[in-house]
């Protein structure tokens, strides 16, 4: 297995998840890619689950695969308020962690109008809905395929 290691500083608008962090993706030869990304993405569509379970919305699945090296998927949604915002992510890392999935980096969680929860292959933004305006990721990463995922209550 090979570890691939490279030093990102983050620098943004003050709400914005900043600091500085190693981001580290494992590859393995043995191992098809085509099985990473089914892992990928079902971990994607069980954050977007988790999501709605805590009233995050407009939740959309961006499939980063073809368009950047550094992770397969966006998971992106919104919440109303910082407590929300920071329900949606808790339900998110509490969630994937009953599942045996631990995020590798977790930001924003001070400010609470983006919180960035990294589990590499997937990266989940949950956003007060001004900020997410403000970043507009889905017209930043306008080449990559995405899917709205409906609430499942709805």
């Amino acid at each position: 297995m090979e570890i691939k290691t490279s030093l990102r500083k983050e620098s943004h608008f003050n709400a914005a998840p900043t600091g500085q962090f190693i981001h580290a993706v494992a590859t393995s030869s043995s191992q098809p890619s085509a099985h990473l990304s089914s892992e990928a993405e079902l971990l994607a569509r069980r954050a977007a689950e988790l999501a709605f379970s805590k009233k995050g919305y407009d939740v959309v699945i961006m499939d980063l695969r073809k368009v950047a090296e550094m992770t397969d998927f966006f998971v992106i949604c919104t919440a109303d308020s910082d407590t929300q915002v920071k329900a949606v992510a808790d339900a998110i890392i509490e969630g994937l962690h009953e599942d045996g999935e631990k995020p590798y980096h977790v930001e924003g969680t001070h400010e609470l109008s983006w919180v960035l929860i990294d589990y590499v292959d997937v990266v989940i933004h949950v956003f007060l809905k001004e900020t997410r305006s403000f970043y507009s990721l889905e017209k930043l990463w306008g080449d990559a395929e995405f899917e709205r995922i409906k609430d499942p209550v709805l």
